[in-house]
């Protein structure tokens, strides 16, 4: 029988793993425009990942559970179809924000599923309340970029 801390420290696991995702698609975004401005971006919204990384990696421990490393294969299959989207668009501004902003819905989607079960206490819900808020700044920011570029 699964245990109280058994399934939080799953959800705080699939939390890890969007964060791993997200690292890893910014570095991917980061190498399919030469524009400094979007690199700069890039660079800021993967340190946000990386310190929730951390957060969660020091819940899970304290719970007695194993950080699990790697990214989602939904994670793969997303930075993929970005490759192949940037390919196509010539490496277009516009293409690679929305492509982001696809996948910040993605993260910001199983936040809020995880922020809903009963799974966490107050103190953890309150940790990834804070990390959800960060991450929805930078959905935000993605998204009024991509609303900036002119079709």
């Amino acid at each position: 029988m699964e245990t109280k801390n058994q399934k939080t420290i799953e959800k705080l696991n699939d939390l890890l793993e969007i964060n791993n995702d997200r690292i890893e698609g910014y570095k991917r975004a980061s190498k399919e425009t030469e524009e400094t401005d979007l690199k700069t971006l890039f660079a800021q919204l993967s340190e946000t990942s990386s310190n929730c990384k951390q957060q969660l990696i020091g819940e899970i421990k304290k719970l007695g559970g194993a950080p699990i490393e790697g990214t989602r294969t939904t994670g793969k299959l997303y930075r993929s179809w970005m490759d192949i989207k940037s390919a196509i668009s010539n490496k277009n501004r516009k293409a690679i924000l929305s492509s982001c902003e696809l996948g910040e819905d993605v993260a910001l989607k199983n936040y809020k599923e995880i922020l809903k079960t009963d799974h966490i206490d107050s103190a953890l819900h309150a940790l990834i309340t804070n990390q959800y808020t960060l991450i929805k700044a930078d959905h935000d920011k993605i998204r009024d970029l991509r609303d900036l570029v002119k079709a």
